[in-house]
């Protein structure tokens, strides 16, 4: 996808195509990383306010985490001049509702699907993980990382951290440490 809009725009035209898109991205990863939280907390808690707190909190800081800070930080060591964009602090008002919807999202599937849960999680996180991948590169390249084809194994390497991890920690790890001790019944 990133060659086809780099074939197509050049320059400064990429740098702004890939900004624009980076925020489409990046808002819908904020949907699926609600959702695949809110699905996986579900699973093993029935806990309202605690999934709540998981829905809002888990995406918030693991989408900011591989969308923006790591693309940063790459950036930064391959000594590009980034700057950094966080949305949550930009674009408030756009974020939370995908936010919101996803959480909804995450719960209703959760309610509707008990016998295809797992089949639902794992293809949101599938989602979540291409979606992710996309946000995370378009940052790079529209704070500056325009001729990143020269350097696609490095990206290669370095999109596999950047989205691979905070990514599994937002959709499996964190949403089922925080459920599990709230969903085991205490021992007599």
């Amino acid at each position: 996808f990133l060659s086809l809009l780099s074939f197509l725009a050049f320059g400064k035209e990429l740098a702004v195509a890939s900004y624009r898109l980076f925020h489409n991205f990046h808002f819908i990863h904020i949907l699926f990383a609600a959702t695949g939280a809110m699905l996986t907390f579900r699973r093993f808690s029935k806990n309202i306010f605690a999934g709540i707190a998981i829905g809002m909190t888990v995406p918030a800081f693991f989408c900011t985490i591989s969308d923006a800070f790591l693309p940063y930080l790459g950036g930064r060591m391959i000594g590009l001049d980034m700057h950094f964009h966080w949305c949550f602090m930009s674009h408030l008002s756009v974020v939370v509702p995908f936010l919101i919807v996803g959480m909804i999202n995450g719960w209703a599937i959760s309610k509707h699907a008990t016998n295809l849960h797992l089949f639902y999680s794992l293809g949101f996180h599938c989602m979540h993980i291409f979606i992710s991948s996309m946000a995370s590169i378009l940052y790079l390249v529209s704070f500056g990382f325009t001729n990143w084809w020269s350097h696609m194994g490095v990206v290669f390497m370095y999109i596999i951290f950047a989205v691979l991890i905070p990514c599994t920690l937002s959709d499996l790890v964190v949403p089922m440490m925080v459920a599990r001790p709230l969903w085991r019944p205490k021992k007599p």
